[in-house]
């Protein structure tokens, strides 16, 4: 008689689980696939180096969009540049294969600018796990630098949002104090600030109750 209910139990337990990610979902909103997305609640897919089998990945953030306007308006002003220059009486006498070959190589240097400017912001990611969080710092091509941390190591959450911008467009700094050898993390620029401090505060709660049910890896 007691193997007749041993399977409806599991999974009936299985649905319980299942619901409650449902309800995380729901309580923390930004699910999505979009790969250039700048705040991202469990994401599909995801690896990065140092990655551990078993982690999952609970947040994926970049920079907000709106902090690339800067670079983009001085794109644009580089790529009418040197037509704004043609117009000019005084580049009349320069002879027209010089000023095409200048023109080429100003384009040249416009198109390494968004290139690296794009980069930048793509690759300087910050990742949460439910295991560790992380700092993705990319400066080039051939050098970056991450910074992570336990996140039974975290010891304060903060987030920061200054200005009449970033109040708007909701997004902001989150500061992370840990007892790790780098004793700041700093999240900046991201969206949802607020959201993001709580989603690590739920993890560091998550991870004591862990503790002392003594379900640590």
């Amino acid at each position: 008689m007691p193997d007749v209910y041993t399977a409806p139990q599991k999974k009936k337990m299985k649905n319980k689980k299942k619901e409650h990610n449902e309800l995380r979902k729901q309580d923390f909103p930004g699910h999505t696939n979009n790969p250039l997305a700048a705040y991202s609640y469990i994401p599909d897919k995801v690896n990065f180096i140092a990655a551990d089998s078993e982690e999952k990945v609970v947040l994926l953030l970049r920079k907000h969009p709106i902090t690339n306007i800067p670079w983009i308006i001085t794109a644009m002003l580089m790529l009418i540049a040197p037509l704004l220059l043609d117009s000019l009486p005084l580049f009349d006498a320069i002879p027209l294969n010089i000023r095409l070959i200048a023109s080429l190589f100003w384009y040249l240097i416009t198109s390494a600018f968004v290139l690296e400017e794009f980069l930048s912001w793509f690759f300087n990611v910050y990742i949460v796990t439910d295991e560790r969080v992380f700092d993705v710092d990319f400066v080039n091509l051939i050098y970056r630098e991450i910074t992570d941390a336990n996140i039974d190591q975290i010891q304060d959450v903060t987030s920061r949002v200054g200005g009449v911008i970033p109040t708007v467009f909701n997004y902001g700094d989150v500061v992370i104090q840990t007892a790790a050898e780098i004793p700041q993390i700093e999240f900046l620029s991201v969206p949802r600030p607020g959201t993001v401090a709580q989603v690590l505060r739920e993890l560091r709660v998550q991870e004591e109750v862990e503790k002392i049910e003594g379900r640590v890896r």
